[in-house]
């Protein structure tokens, strides 16, 4: 079945952060209504008040110094950070409307986020052995600027991707973030771009057609 015969998906943005554990209970209880086929499908963006979240594979020795709340999410993953001035994209899509392909889902929405870093003038990318978005930093190493984490149930995806537009990057130096010791984190701030959240929403919003047709390619 193509995208162009589903029922819309429902956009949600949320100007103010929401607590990550309220959005957790919330996508969970999404995600069992739309494999209920009880409601659409999802995509919300938001922030978070800071905390570190681990994933299923997270390390307790990768938490360096947890000066805030920590949430295990039942995602896929290590240890990540959410905060103010981090755009998190919650996506609840039912992949078994969609070609019941996982491997697929991840690169469209990694695609997906290079594609719209692109419209900002940031050249990023996905690398096969780390998981994440990756830039070019201003001391010309590579950085994260994004991370991707998901979790599928009965088919329905649950959580997404973030993407680093003006945090305060010293919070991510209380875990090793997604495992990887050896490489920084970045954000668009960093690299000398001037970003409203809404902004950075809209972009997203035009480039989401694209992201669901590769789902049924």
């Amino acid at each position: 079945m193509v995208e162009s015969v589903l029922p819309p998906v429902e956009w949600r943005l949320s100007q103010e952060p929401v607590p990550y554990r309220e959005a957790l209970a919330e996508q969970q209880a999404r995600n069992e209504a739309i494999a209920a086929g009880e409601a659409a499908e999802l995509i919300w963006l938001l922030e978070h008040p800071p905390v570190y979240t681990a994933g299923t594979s997270a390390d307790a020795a990768e938490l360096l110094d947890p000066r805030f709340d920590v949430v295990e999410t039942g995602r896929g993953g290590r240890h990540t950070y959410h905060g103010p001035g981090q755009r998190v994209g919650y996506v609840l899509l039912d992949l078994s409307r969609r070609g019941k392909d996982v491997r697929r889902f991840v690169h469209a929405l990694e695609g997906w986020v290079i594609a719209t870093l692109a419209d900002f003038g940031v050249q990023s990318w996905a690398v096969p052995d780390r998981i994440g978005i990756w830039t070019k930093d201003v001391d010309g190493g590579e950085a994260k600027i994004g991370a991707i984490g998901v979790r599928v149930r009965r088919w329905v995806t649950m959580h997404g991707f973030s993407v680093n537009i003006a945090p305060d990057l010293s919070h991510f130096t209380g875990i090793v973030p997604c495992g990887i010791a050896e490489y920084g984190v970045t954000s668009l701030e960093k690299l000398g771009i001037a970003l409203a959240p809404q902004e950075w929403d809209e972009a997203l919003q035009a480039r989401s057609a694209a992201f669901l047709a590769a789902l049924s390619e």
